[in-house]
């Protein structure tokens, strides 16, 4: 049995709330079970040096999380002086999933960054980031679009990020804190819609998996990110 009560194959209730900024070219609050994220798109009509004369676009994105996104404060970064290595690891995430989904010559001379701002925490932070970092990432694309800034849509099917473990030996789809402090494998699934694979993170917290766990993991993803697509669309439309 699940802390929540949830089947092995049940997500957290999901919601996206559009038009949360009145500045920001796409912005969206993406609540999953606890776990809420602000995600912003602002665009730059310029990109970073690397990419200067190449045509070539550029998505990237900076996470963070606010000092009581958790039970207990945490002391802010900004305070220390420098990012953690988990914060940079997740924002490098963030920016080459969103990135997999674009087509950066069409997207022009210019880059988007998305900002995530975890408000309140209880697992699977990263995956409703980039799941909330499309939605604002299409609302960035459609004004563009809408302004004649771009002529053709850079944005592919939606991109997101599901968490699925084996807690307590089963594998489950969506895993809250509590599952996921105690499970025994975990794993975050960033999709293209609901088949295609832009990354896969899993490790083994105590116990190793099989093959066929793994496949059913796979299985619980593809369902998830099918259900997270669904409510991208829809947040957009």
């Amino acid at each position: 049995m699940r802390p929540s009560g949830r089947k092995t194959d049940e997500m957290r209730p999901v919601s996206i709330e559009t038009g949360v900024s009145g500045y920001a070219e796409g912005a969206c609050l993406i609540k999953i079970g606890g776990t809420h994220v602000l995600c912003t798109a602002s665009v730059d009509e310029r990109v970073p040096p690397f990419l200067r004369n190449t045509g070539l676009g550029w998505v990237t994105a900076e996470y963070g999380m606010l000092p009581r996104a958790t039970h207990a404060r945490t002391r802010r970064e900004a305070a220390a002086g420098k990012q953690g290595g988990r914060t940079v690891e997740i924002q490098r995430l963030i920016g080459r999933s969103l990135r997999a989904g674009v087509d950066r010559v069409v997207l022009g001379d210019r880059q988007i960054i998305i900002d995530c701002d975890v408000l309140q925490a209880d697992g699977g932070t990263r995956c409703a980031a980039i799941t909330g970092g499309w939605v604002a990432l299409r609302l960035a694309v459609n004004r563009l679009l809408k302004a004649g800034d771009v002529t053709s849509d850079p944005l592919g099917d939606p991109v997101s990020a599901v968490s699925c473990g084996i807690y307590a030996g089963q594998p489950v789809l969506d895993l809250d804190y509590r599952e996921d402090s105690e499970a025994g494998t975990d794993g975050n699934f960033v999709m293209a819609g609901a088949s295609r694979l832009i990354e896969v993170q899993m490790s083994a917290e105590g116990a190793t998996f099989s093959r066929d766990q793994m496949a059913t993991l796979m299985d619980l993803a593809e369902k998830g990110a099918g259900a997270l697509s669904a409510a991208q669309i829809a947040a957009c439309a």
